[in-house]
């Protein structure tokens, strides 16, 4: 009897599925068959390891390279983060965090400020030119009032800062003030990935509620969460892998 009603609840539970399923494909615009369909096979494109940088002691969980294309923020769960040079692979800074569950880190465009936040609810800025009284990088602002884990910011500039969390909003916020400026909602489960347009006027936000928002329309077709997005430099597109 047990084995019976296991069986049929199964059998339901696969029917909601294809119901869900055919619900997105007739809420979508376009599939990735139909775009893709005509475009010619990708080039390969040679890779190779130019600098391997060690020195955390835990998983690192956020890289972000500073506006010159030289210097690289990392976080990691052994609650630094590291200033990297990677033309020397040399360290630059090491800012011990107040929380070891970093998600999420920031390099300002120019190089002034970095920030970082994860399952500490918040987002801490830190002035890379300012050491306080103990010699580490000081903390600039602090943003708080996150209902659920911090998972992406980035900057649009040294006053000005989105962040993205698992309370499902995007938050815009004055550094200066630490205040609130714009908060953004349109998503239905945790904000868990995020990109900025490069003329910084508009970005785009991954969730896992399998949706891609941008500031102007919403992008449906995965299957699953989209932990990665980002914009193609030549157009406004976006993209995440499926997984």
């Amino acid at each position: 009897m047990k084995d019976k009603d296991e069986n049929q609840l199964k059998e339901e539970l696969d029917g909601i599925i294809d119901k869900i399923k055919k619900a997105q494909v007739g809420a979508a615009d376009k599939t990735i068959e139909d775009v893709c369909g005509d475009m010619s096979d990708i080039p390969k494109i040679p890779l190779r390891t130019k600098k391997i940088l060690k020195g955390h002691l835990s998983k690192v969980t956020a890289v972000h390279y500073c506006g010159d294309n030289r210097h690289l923020v990392s976080g990691s769960l052994d609650g630094k983060l590291i200033i990297w040079d990677t033309w020397t692979g040399n360290k630059v800074r090491i800012i011990p965090l107040q929380s070891s569950w970093v998600m999420t880190a920031s390099y300002s465009p120019s190089g002034n400020f970095v920030a970082c936040g994860g399952m500490d609810n918040m987002c801490t800025v830190y002035d890379v030119n300012t050491r306080d009284s103990t010699g580490t990088a000081k903390i600039r602002r602090e943003m708080m009032g996150f209902e659920g884990f911090l998972s992406c910011c980035r900057f649009l500039d040294d006053n000005k800062l989105i962040t993205g969390s698992a309370d499902m909003k995007i938050m815009l916020w004055d550094l200066e003030s630490g205040v609130k400026d714009a908060e953004y909602n349109g998503h239905a489960g945790d904000v868990i990935s995020m990109s900025l347009h490069p003329d910084k006027t508009s970005f785009v936000t991954g969730s896992v509620d399998r949706s891609i928002k941008n500031s102007l329309s919403s992008c449906l077709g995965h299957f699953q969460y989209a932990p990665f997005v980002f914009f193609v430099i030549t157009d406004t597109s976006v993209s995440a892998p499926i997984i």
